[in-house]
């Protein structure tokens, strides 16, 4: 089992974590928010944190809150995530992402830092695919680094995502990165999938990043444990036969590397790698932030 984190990123930081709470740093502006993971103390004290931080998110439900100002900053602002690439590239031969970030009600600010990670193996993968114009497949794709990632290496990138305006701003995204022709799909992740299975389509890399609970544009309900399978036995056949490569990212409490081992073993065989996506705290801490599995053929 692997433990991976960024590194590397310019623009954001996770400075400390616990007592539930995260204090980071997106670009030039610090946020504290609740993290239900971070069950053991701060390591820098309360004041400090308050002192730091621009604005904290304060909860009013399970699923949404405000933002509370510490300090003058803006409502939307922007930062950058410039790829490590592979050692043989030159850095200024490898392409930079731009996110626009935003306060949400639910507490997001429109990019999950951890995913880099992702996006690095995406690049790298798409960029050793042998295949003119290799195809990629995004589900639940949120704000669209992983499109961008994919888009940003050569590939043909269809973007599925059943939250109309979480489309419209992976598009944001998508501009401020200087890309272009991403294929943008509002729709429930699954029906799309059964849909693509009929259509006979196949894609050298896919990734999806499931949430725990959820539901399509037309109240289709999605809840991991009971529907991640049956997800996984239509999303395989998607793969093309000769070059693929496939990400399953998952966060979810008490969700095992060893379930996605278990969901993956048969198609990636001994190629397959699991593990956990972490962040590493300016105070060496490291706050767990989801299990992965992946594999290539190629």
């Amino acid at each position: 089992m692997q433990l991976l984190s960024p590194t590397a990123w310019t623009d954001y930081e996770l400075i400390d974590s616990g007592d539930f709470e995260k204090l980071e740093r997106f670009g030039k502006y610090l946020t504290i928010r609740p993290e239900p993971q971070a069950v053991w103390d701060k390591q820098l004290p309360r004041s400090e944190w308050d002192k730091m931080a621009h604005v904290r998110f304060v909860s009013k439900s399970s699923s949404s809150g405000e933002w509370k100002k510490l300090k003058e900053m803006p409502d939307q602002w922007k930062i950058n995530y410039a790829f490590a690439g592979n050692n043989h590239w030159a850095k200024n031969e490898l392409p930079t992402l731009t996110f626009r970030l935003g306060l949400t009600s639910f507490k997001h600010v429109g990019v999950f830092p951890e995913q880099a990670v992702n996006w690095e193996y995406i690049y790298n993968s798409i960029t050793a695919i042998k295949a003119n114009n290799p195809r990629f497949l995004n589900l639940f794709a949120y704000t669209g680094g992983a499109s961008l990632a994919a888009k940003a290496a050569g590939a043909d990138v269809t973007h599925v995502d059943s939250i109309k305006q979480v489309v419209s701003w992976a598009k944001e995204n998508m501009d401020h990165s200087n890309l272009s022709n991403i294929r943008w799909v509002v729709e429930d992740a699954l029906k799309f999938v059964k849909r693509e299975e009929k259509r006979g389509n196949k894609y050298n890399g896919i990734i999806l990043d499931p949430p725990a609970f959820g539901h399509g544009p037309n109240g289709e309900k999605w809840k991991l444990e009971d529907n991640i399978n049956e997800m996984i036995k239509g999303v395989v056949n998607l793969l093309d036969a000769d070059e693929h490569f496939l990400i399953l990212n998952a966060y979810s409490l008490g969700f095992s590397s060893i379930i996605i081992e278990n969901l993956l073993r048969e198609k990636g065989g001994k190629k397959l790698e699991t593990g956990e996506l972490f962040l590493q705290s300016k105070v060496n801490n490291k706050l767990p932030l989801g299990v992965f599995g992946r594999f290539k053929n190629f």
